[in-house]
């Protein structure tokens, strides 16, 4: 018997919701992420559990023991209960009734192993009781320990049922699947074979997966067999993840930048192809601009800050294949602390109006080009 030894799950609170429910007269279960991110000793971030109880219950328990519950998709069987500020997911059992590539009807369910049968990858259909025993319906567990990502059922049949599986695989192949054992042929068979259903997604979806992919610690072996089977270029078009790798290997184990690792795959503007936010897209357009032109580095930290100049340079030396300037972090440190030693008062009375801003920008576009070292009488002399 395999049972879960983790601080989480001894938490007086976490234990109360669940007997809370078990008092009402339901079977309680961890499910997912929390249980597979818990036998690899990985971090957990949200809890998740199951219940045999149908969601209107759920909250009449949760209500009657002074827990509230909120609705967050009732009609699909999950009730978010918050106890002591602390958000906890309860979904009643399911099984899919029908499905058409991009969401399921569902209808609730008695069985365990009916639950488990819906889900993508067999690593995430492991179960815990509130006592940490480890419950595991389809024989996931192996899969888990040996970091293998392999679809539950018949890998076509999954994809069929929701085609964002495919990014999903390999999404979770980066994050947690063992580079040794490569990818599994048929997954990759089915995935290239249902590339048409990929459109019938939303954009949202589909950037939202791939971000969370290029998080992940390497993710470029899973991005280059994304494109040897086309996914890349239906997701991206004009995408070319040459750069990716080199890219990884001059991050040199600096936390993982989804922006920057997009901007190393240019293609379509992600703002259209991705859905991202305004802000995503804005800094994957600016690392793209400046990785691309000759500003040197102090300037981007003077003009910018100084963890988008070293994104760019970065960038840089990736698509050039070329390694980053010696100096770097100094170049940085001293754009990042320049200032600029003149103000609009200095060029006044003698310049005024318009002709005072494009003076001024003159001016700093000479002090920045001379590396910050024009003072301040030396840049008045060239008004």
């Amino acid at each position: 018997m395999t049972v879960l030894r983790t601080d989480w799950l001894k938490d007086p609170d976490t234990q109360h919701v669940c007997k809370v429910l078990k008092d009402g007269g339901a079977d309680v279960y961890f499910v997912g992420g929390c249980v597979r991110n818990a036998l690899l000793g990985a971090g957990v971030s949200d809890l998740d559990l199951c219940t045999n109880m149908r969601p209107e219950r759920v909250i009449d328990v949760a209500g009657a023991a002074g827990i509230r519950a909120i609705p967050t998709g009732i009609d699909h069987g999950t009730v978010t209960l918050v106890h002591k500020s602390v958000p906890y997911e309860i979904t009643t059992f399911r099984r899919d009734v029908a499905t058409d590539g991009r969401r399921a009807v569902v209808a609730f369910s008695d069985c365990i192993k009916e639950d488990a049968a819906r889900r993508d990858f067999t690593m995430n259909a492991l179960y815990a009781r509130p006592d940490g025993e480890v419950v595991d319906p389809l024989d996931g567990l192996p899969d888990l320990m040996a970091r293998r990502v392999r679809f539950i059922g018949t890998a076509e049949n999954r994809i069929r049922e929701d085609y964002l599986r495919s990014l999903r695989y390999f999404r979770f192949h980066a994050w947690y699947g063992n580079p040794d054992l490569g990818f599994d042929p048929d997954a990759l068979s089915a995935i290239a074979g249902n590339l048409d259903g990929i459109p019938s997604l939303s954009r949202e979806r589909v950037g939202q997966e791939l971000v969370k992919l290029l998080a992940a610690p390497d993710p470029a072996p899973a991005i280059a067999v994304m494109r040897q089977i086309g996914l890349l270029s239906v997701i991206l078009p004009g995408s070319d993840d040459r750069a990716l790798a080199p890219l990884i290997h001059l991050e040199a184990g600096m936390p993982p930048e989804p922006m920057r690792r997009l901007a190393a795959l240019g293609g379509e503007d992600p703002r259209d192809a991705l859905r991202l936010s305004k802000a995503q897209a804005n800094m994957v357009q600016l690392l793209r601009t400046e990785a691309t032109g000759p500003t040197a580095p102090a300037a981007l930290a003077y003009m910018y800050d100084q963890s988008v100049a070293r994104d760019a340079m970065l960038l840089r030396s990736a698509l050039l294949e070329m390694p980053l300037p010696p100096m770097l972090e100094t170049e940085l440190n001293a754009g990042a602390q320049a200032v600029f030693p003149l103000t609009a008062q200095d060029l006044m009375p003698d310049v005024q109006g318009p002709a005072l801003g494009v003076a001024l920008k003159r001016l700093k576009s000479d002090w920045i080009a001379s590396g910050f070292s024009l003072d301040k009488d030396t840049l008045l002399k060239r008004l």
